[in-house]
């Protein structure tokens, strides 16, 4: 048989490089952003939220129950499609990025608190002995020892940031699915766009393998650390 039958049709090697070039990179970036934004705003709210005052602790609460409970396209739909009727406007990029942070903060908000309580109450009391206030207990002893046990569902969270990246597509920003959707639909357009066929199922193929070649590293990362962090 000869080689040349197993060639790459050049049809696959464009849609290709589009989606490794302009899908991946999106996605990528939209993920970056949110677990950032999602690690500092997570980290504050639940450290704050062992503080025994009521009032404070009730507004993080609502925060951390609103944005959990909400499934995270309406809240990218609210962002995008309901704020410039305030006259606030976001990129689609941004629009998902602030979406998927709001959830993944407080997703992070809840996972921290429960991480700077489990951290031994002779820790408090030794750092206050040494003469460090609340702010400085948390800062230089407790949040720290409490992060060794954030790692692991940091990371879970990363996973799911980067597949939940593909509701970015519903508001036309272009990750990878939205770039594979695209080529789709370029290659199904009649000659000379393209060549009049459907080739849905090596694209989409395709970016599930990506997926999964994203993913499954960082889910056995996760479970790695929770064996020898937690």
């Amino acid at each position: 048989m000869s080689l040349l039958a197993f060639e790459v049709p050049e049809w696959y090697r464009q849609a290709l490089d589009y989606i490794l070039t302009e899908g991946l990179p999106g996605t990528l970036i939209i993920a970056g952003e949110s677990v950032a934004a999602s690690a500092i705003v997570g980290v504050l709210l639940g450290t704050l939220m062992t503080i025994h005052f009521l009032p404070l602790r009730g507004l993080i609460r609502l925060y951390i129950e609103i944005w959990r409970g909400l499934p995270i396209i309406v809240t990218i739909f609210l962002i995008f499609f309901a704020l410039p009727a305030l006259d606030i406007r976001f990129s689609a990029f941004q629009a998902a990025a602030i979406g998927l942070s709001l959830w993944g903060s407080a997703q992070v908000a809840e996972a921290t608190r429960g991480a700077v309580e489990s951290i031994p109450r002779e820790q408090h009391e030794a750092s206050a002995a040494l003469g460090f206030g609340w702010t400085g207990r948390h800062v230089y002893v407790i949040v720290p020892q409490a992060l060794r046990r954030l790692l692991p569902p940091m990371v879970s969270l990363l996973v799911n940031v980067l597949q939940n990246s593909t509701l970015a597509a519903l508001i036309g920003a272009l990750e990878l699915l939205e770039s594979g959707k695209r080529q789709v639909e370029r290659l199904a357009a009649p000659p000379p766009v393209g060549d009049g066929e459907i080739h849905a199922l090596p694209i989409y193929g395709t970016l599930l393998l990506l997926f999964f070649l994203i993913s499954f590293p960082l889910t056995r990362l996760a479970a790695y650390l929770e064996r020898r962090l937690v």
